[in-house]
């Protein structure tokens, strides 16, 4: 999937850029997105990747009220915004965004075609 991202400012007014994430999210993590947005009467869900964790870089997953100017915003079918900055787009392409539901948890996970490696958990990744 081929997104647009307009950014503001420089000599021109609008420039659109490319942007190619081919992020996928799952009914499940969709509907639990939904969930948490109806509750917390918040629609963006940032992901974001940043140093640290037992393998080099973490995922960090919130819910917000905005999305910042530089942010790529991908809207979803159930009115949820995907917010992503633009340095973790670059170890986000491809990724596979689900809710999982377990006897012993219940969570978030991320199928990250770029992670070399990741730790036991899955919560850190080497890219």
């Amino acid at each position: 999937m081929k997104l647009y991202q307009t950014m503001e400012g420089g000599t021109m007014d609008s420039v659109q850029q490319e942007i190619d994430l081919e992020i996928t999210i799952t009914k499940s993590a969709l509907s639990e997105m939904r969930h948490y947005a109806d509750e917390d009467k918040m629609e963006h869900f940032r992901l974001a990747v940043s140093p640290g964790g037992c393998s080099g870089f973490k995922y960090d997953f919130i819910i917000t009220d905005h999305a910042e100017e530089d942010d790529i915003v991908l809207e979803q079918s159930n009115g949820v915004k995907l917010v992503i900055d633009p340095f973790s787009s670059m170890y986000l392409k491809g990724t596979l965004i689900h809710f999982e539901r377990t006897m012993q948890s219940s969570g978030f996970t991320f199928k990250n075609p770029n992670a070399t490696a990741k730790c036991g958990c899955g919560s850190s990744f080497t890219a």
